[in-house]
C-alpha cells in the first residue's frame, strides 16, 4: 500500500483510562536533570531506556514518547518514516499514535504497554516454553503481517522490541529506525541487498528461538554477522512444531521463507504452513560468497603447484 511520507501526522485521540496503581515499568526511571520534561504536546515522567520516556496526552492516557536521531532534514525524513506506521493497525502491536519534530528532533509516541521486554523477562526469569512460548509466537507473528498488511517493513524485531504487557504480547518498535542488533539480522541485511518483509520473518525466527533457549540462533558478538550468512541456525532445545517453523523461516533465501500471515495462520490452525515452491535464483550475496570460495580455492591449487 503506497504511503504519502509528507502527510500531516495527526493525533490520535487518548482517553484516560483509570488505573489503581502505577506499577514500575510505568514509573520509569526518574527524569534526571537534562532530561525534557515536555516532547511536544506530551508530559514527561520517567525515563524507560536511553531515548524512550514514559509520558501522558493531554488527555491523561499514558504513553511511551521516544525521540529519533537525526535534526534538520534527517529529523523531517524520521518523522515522515514514523508517522506511515499510524496506518499499523491490529490488537497485537503497540500502536503509533503521533509522530511530529519538536526543538529540532523527530519523536514518535506509541501506546504505552505496562510490561517487561521479552529480552527483560528472559535475564530474570529464564526462557519461556509450552503454551507461554506459542502464544507469544502465534501474536508476534499476527504483528508483524499487520506491518506487513500495511506496505511496511519493522526492520528491527527482536527481544527488545517484544513487550509482555498485562493484555498479552505486544510488537513495539514501529516507526523507530532498526537497532542494527546483528543477532537478529537477516543475511540480506548484512549483505546489504533489498530489505522487504522476509526480513522480518528470519528476525521472528531469530527472536522465538531467544524466547525458547536464551540465545539467538546464531549467538552474539563479532562473529554472529559471519554465522548468520554462512552457517546452520543452533535451535537448541526448541523442538516440535516451533523447531519446523524457525527452521523454514531462518532460511537463507528470503523467498524460501513463509509469510508471517501464513506463519499466524499456521499457529492459529494448530497445522504447518503451505510449503513454497524452492527458489532457483540464488541471492546475489551468496553468488558472491560462492565465487570468494572458489577464488580460495584455485589460489591454494596454484600455490600448492608452484611451492
Amino acid at each position: 500500500m503506497p504511503h504519502d511520507s509528507s502527510r500531516r501526522s495527526a493525533p490520535r485521540r487518548l482517553h484516560a483510562v483509570p488505573r489503581p496503581e502505577r506499577g514500575p515499568r510505568e514509573r520509569g526511571v526518574p527524569l534526571g536533570p537534562d532530561d525534557p520534561r515536555r516532547i511536544g504536546r506530551y508530559r514527561l515522567s520517567g525515563r524507560l531506556d536511553d531515548q524512550t520516556f514514559l509520558g501522558r496526552s493531554p488527555e491523561g492516557a499514558a504513553v511511551a514518547v521516544r525521540r529519533l536521531r537525526g535534526e534538520g532534514r534527517a529529523a523531517g525524513r524520521a518523522r515522515n518514516r514514523a508517522a506511515a506506521f499510524q496506518d499499523v493497525t491490529g490488537r497485537h502491536v503497540a500502536h503509533v499514535l503521533h509522530a511530529g519534530v519538536s526543538e529540532g528532533r523527530a519523536f514518535v509516541v506509541t501506546e504505552f504497554v505496562d510490561g517487561p521486554s521479552l529480552a527483560a523477562s528472559v535475564a530474570a526469569g529464564g526462557p519461556l516454553a509450552g503454551a507461554a512460548l506459542r502464544d507469544l509466537a502465534l501474536r508476534t507473528a499476527a504483528g508483524l503481517a499487520s506491518v506487513h498488511r500495511a506496505g511496511l517493513v519493522h526492520g528491527g524485531c527482536g527481544p527488545r522490541a517484544v513487550l509482555l504487557g498485562p493484555d498479552g504480547t505486544r510488537l513495539a518498535g514501529l516507526g523507530v529506525p532498526p537497532p542494527g542488533d546483528p543477532a537478529y539480522l537477516a543475511p540480506e541485511q548484512i549483505e546489504d541487498e533489498p530489505v522487504g518483509a522476509p526480513a522480518d520473518v528470519f528476525a521472528w525466527a531469530a527472536t522465538l528461538v531467544f524466547a525458547a533457549t536464551g540465545r539467538p540462533p546464531f549467538g552474539t558478538g563479532p562473529g554472529a554477522a559471519r554465522r548468520i550468512a554462512a552457517r546452520r541456525p543452533d535451535l537448541g532445545t526448541l523442538d516440535g512444531p516451533l523447531r519446523d517453523l524457525a527452521l523454514r523461516c531462518l532460511d537463507k533465501n528470503p523467498a524460501a521463507r513463509p509469510s508471517a500471515a501464513a506463519l499466524a495462520r499456521a499457529l492459529r490452525d494448530d497445522r504447518a504452513p503451505e510449503p513454497r515452491p524452492r527458489p532457483t535464483r540464488i541471492p546475489r550475496y551468496r553468488w558472491r560468497m560462492m565465487v570468494a570460495l572458489a577464488t580460495v580455492v584455485a589460489l591454494g591449487f596454484v600455490i600448492g603447484i608452484l611451492v
